[in-house]
């Protein structure tokens, strides 16, 4: 028999009943049975009447725990020999506590674990899985975090190289312009130094003349002499000074790599926030009552007549607002909702336990993370409101809730930008919040639709 094969087949007897793990300073009670001295003297306590065994219930008259030394040697010869099983696979590691083989993947605590672990108290009620998927989810993360890379690499080249290309075309405009002033400023210079040459041969010829000859023609001389010899500045060309002086500040090199990156850094996260997508439904009990929901649940419009629905305590009765149907008390998760040219709504999250009736506000202090458009302003509900930086008209808008985080986040995706970040301290359940506003006569009759959205490798849905 394999050193593994008889490893595995000592396992039960040298596995506690209590703690499931291998025995430590083992005892036998009097019904034969044996435990960790520590897990049966927790068992019993310290004032129980009577001690029963944990694994058949037979009672015992008194405590008496015989030390079971013989059961010690097996466990740990059968440590050694699973030990020796689990190294004969090169390169295999085990688990320091139990030498078992690492073979599963504790999700709560990101760590690698044996079977012995996965059937302990401490790991009992988290989620494990075969520890080959766990790294094929990590290498495809890995890889959609490698592609995310290279893809930001590549644009970053491309707007510098573009950034490149226009800031020396600019800077050879500039070139051409001072080049076509310094030619004006040497044509006009050498204009005056041609007639400061005529004027001084002539000057020359008359002083050779008889002297009534030279004062008749000297004062004529002296007033060309003067306008010649005036200082004529070159013309000045503001416009060309204001375009060298703003050129630093124009195209400030810095400032325009860091817009890219921060652009680049909020289509990086929408990415990863899809990889988070969930199937979003509405929640028919929650509708308002003058609000329609389509057949399949992702549409919801306002009506202006109120259907008459059970007033049950889940519905809201004032306001058209309605929840998604789908709770989330952990993980990530991530949506989308089409806003298209609507004048009016509100999307985010909310704790399941908000107020359902009456006038209730939607704030930061009764449990809303959302943004909105009203009045044409794009808002997040803070206290105050926080505009948003919008450049584009979002026709549609993505929710990303990372429960752990403390974190919902709000994308433009129709541009892919980032809009908002909401950072708290979540508890209990949360759920998808939708109001699609009233009418308004028409201008604002659209629905507001649940978008289907590409998951994309690398992510885990909330739970």
């Amino acid at each position: 028999m394999a050193a593994g094969d008889l490893a595995g087949s000592f396992q039960d007897e040298v596995t506690c009943a209590v703690c499931l793990e291998y025995f430590t300073d083992p005892v036998t009670v009097e019904c034969g049975h044996n435990f960790c001295r520590a897990c049966i003297s927790q068992c019993w306590g310290e004032s129980e009447p009577d001690f029963s065994c944990p694994q058949c219930r037979e009672t015992a008259q008194q405590r008496n725990l015989r030390p079971n030394r013989q059961l010690g040697n097996l466990v740990e010869l059968v440590k050694r020999l699973r030990l020796q099983a689990v190294a004969e696979p090169k390169g295999q590691q085990v688990c320091e506590r139990h030498q078992e083989a690492l073979k599963l993947f504790c999700e709560e605590d990101q760590t690698p674990i044996c079977v012995v672990c996965d059937r302990s108290r401490a790991h009992r009620a988290h989620t494990v899985v075969p520890i080959e998927e766990a790294a094929q989810e990590y290498r495809r993360q890995t890889e959609v975090e490698r592609q995310l890379v290279v893809f930001k690499c590549e644009r970053l080249h491309q707007f510098l190289a573009e950034q490149e290309r226009l800031l020396l075309a600019r800077l050879g405009e500039l070139d051409q312009e001072i080049e076509r002033r310094r030619e004006e400023n040497a044509t006009h210079l050498c204009e005056e130094i041609s007639q400061l040459s005529t004027l001084i041969m002539e000057l020359e010829g008359k002083c050779q003349q008889p002297v009534p000859e030279l004062l008749q023609g000297v004062r004529s001389a002296v007033r060309r002499d003067e306008k010649v010899m005036s200082p004529h500045l070159a013309p000045k060309s503001p416009e060309l000074e204001k375009r060298i002086w703003d050129f630093p500040r124009e195209n400030n090199l810095q400032e325009a790599v860091t817009g890219f990156l921060e652009g680049l850094a909020a289509e990086r996260g929408l990415r990863r926030a899809r990889g988070f997508a969930v199937d979003v439904t509405l929640d028919p009990d929650t509708a308002q009552p003058k609000l329609v929901l389509s057949e399949d649940r992702k549409h919801v419009r306002y009506r202006d007549e109120e259907e008459a629905l059970p007033d049950n305590p889940e519905r809201f009765d004032t306001y058209p607002e309605v929840l998604g149907a789908e709770g989330f008390a952990g993980g990530r998760c991530y949506w989308e909702v089409e806003v298209g040219d609507k004048t009016d709504w509100m999307l985010g999250v909310c704790r399941d336990s908000v107020s359902r009736k009456g006038q209730n506000d939607v704030s930061l202090e009764d449990g809303y993370w959302a943004v909105w458009l009203r009045d044409g302003e794009y808002e997040a509900v803070t206290s105050p409101s926080t505009p948003l930086p919008v450049s584009a008209r979002p026709s549609r808008v993505g929710i990303f809730l990372d429960y752990e985080a403390g974190e919902v986040s709000f994308y433009n995706v129709t541009d892919r930008s980032h809009l908002y970040t909401f950072t708290d301290t979540f508890s209990g359940k949360l759920r998808p919040y939708f109001y699609p506003g009233h009418n308004a006569g028409g201008t604002n009759a659209a629905p507001l639709i649940i978008c289907p959205v590409q998951a994309q490798a690398g992510g885990n849905l909330c739970h």
